[in-house]
């Protein structure tokens, strides 16, 4: 299956649209590059262009990114490895406040307001050195601001050309239709992997509707998934994780992960999964998981 000298092909993972724009249904997620470390385990910013380098030249051609991913360490590091991002799509998002987590907390808080999205739009522009962010998702709704108000800052970054596309995240199916009834949804990304699957809805709507689904946390596997993960990698001398990313490849047509990592080994590993054909009793046994 290790396949280390070879790039991923359209024909090796299939193809998917984000709108008038085609790439390839394994992607990389950026979260954590601005974490790559070197040999001696110290932050290494070269490692980490080094790594997003790697990760483009084996054929992955969609990256996610953020504003708040590293405090925007994450865009300024794609644009110095990428730009000016030749047959590539770089997604970005806003609707977090920009900080430190707080103590106790699992995120940071949701911002919503208009305001903020138009200003960390020109950030995020200025730091991947874009006049246009190709696709610039809603990264999460705000309790405090009416989802349509945010939704429509999004809509008239796009009218003034900011913004191409537009995507959603961590939405039900309810907040999916409303941004649907104010623009075209080109993609949605909500935590999705074997062993949690609570936006199955979500996911049959893109299906449904021909709607890139790029599931965040595509590693994850839970607890009831680990025996089975760990017989079926053994049989295919794969590990779980490559497991799990194959199984994510084969759910739906419309699926994109984006395993994220801070190491080229891991990046590599992840990308190896694309050569990796279940056979349909494995497939079909993940899918009784959960």
């Amino acid at each position: 299956m290790m396949q280390p000298d070879k790039a991923v092909t359209d024909e090796t993972v299939g193809t998917l649209m984000f709108g008038d724009i085609s790439v390839r249904r394994l992607g990389f997620g950026a979260m954590r590059v601005s974490g790559a470390r070197d040999a001696e385990g110290v932050r290494d910013r070269a490692e980490a262009i080094r790594l997003c380098q790697q990760v483009a030249e084996r054929g992955v051609n969609l990256i996610d990114t953020a504003n708040i991913y590293g405090y925007g360490e994450s865009e300024e590091i794609l644009a110095e490895a990428l730009h000016p991002y030749d047959g590539l799509l770089i997604a970005t998002k806003a609707g977090f406040k920009p900080g430190k987590i707080a103590p106790g907390a699992t995120s940071l808080p949701p911002l919503g307001e208009p305001k903020h999205i138009r200003e960390e739009c020109d950030k995020s522009l200025r730091r991947l050195r874009l006049d246009v962010i190709d696709v610039y998702q809603v990264h999460v709704p705000d309790p405090e601001v009416p989802y349509e108000d945010t939704v429509g800052a999004f809509v008239e970054l796009q009218r003034l050309g900011k913004v191409r596309h537009i995507g959603v995240c961590n939405v039900s199916v309810e907040q999916l239709a409303l941004a649907r009834s104010l623009c075209t949804v080109v993609s949605v990304q909500n935590r999705y992997n074997i062993g949690d699957r609570a936006s199955r809805a979500v996911l049959d709507v893109c299906e449904r509707d021909g709607i890139a689904f790029m599931p965040w946390g595509p590693l994850l596997v839970g607890d009831d998934a680990d025996g089975l993960l760990a017989q079926i990698s053994n049989s295919y001398g794969a590990t779980t994780q490559q497991v799990a990313l194959a199984w994510l490849l084969r759910r739906s047509p419309v699926m994109a992960p984006i395993p994220g990592t801070t190491n080229v080994d891991h990046a590599t590993e992840n990308i190896d999964s694309a050569w990796l054909d279940l056979a349909a009793n494995d497939v079909a046994a993940l899918d009784e998981v959960a």
